[in-house]
């Protein structure tokens, strides 16, 4: 019987799943740049926007890999894992916070809100697919 780690080292992503990662991800991007961009907002509220999408980007990408590495046995030490987790958690409630307290309409909130989560979740998969590639590239 094969192991599970072995399995996922040995598959190769699908075109049309690293096709529709990268769309997932550029469409969060852009509407979510978009919207900040005609937002009737201070250029210091825009910034704020923007850092937290960045932050929880990165954020997102180092709990994938923390996650990922742990379970292929690879050395990840408890301080990254942890803060890895803690900035992941902390960019979504910068969002929650700042979209909470800001004077937008509903909709408007919303749409960060979901602009941010299909960003986020795109970024884990297209970082997984660009591994998964590079380990079947390397067999």
């Amino acid at each position: 019987m094969v192991t599970k780690q072995k399995d996922a080292k040995g598959f190769k992503p699908t075109p049309a799943f690293i096709g529709v990662s990268w769309v997932a991800l550029g469409a969060g991007l852009i509407s979510y740049c978009i919207g900040l961009w005609n937002a009737d907002m201070l250029l210091n509220e825009k910034g704020y926007y923007f850092v937290v999408l960045l932050f929880g980007l990165f954020s997102a990408i180092s709990v994938q890999k923390c996650v990922r590495d742990k379970s292929e046995g690879i050395p990840v030490t408890d301080i990254y894992y942890g803060i890895s987790w803690f900035t992941a958690i902390t960019s979504v409630v910068l969002l929650v916070v700042g979209l909470r307290n800001a004077d937008l309409e509903l909709s408007e909130k919303g749409f960060y809100g979901m602009a941010f989560t299909l960003a986020l979740f795109a970024s884990i998969a297209v970082q997984k697919n660009t591994r998964d590639l590079k380990a079947y590239n390397e067999q």
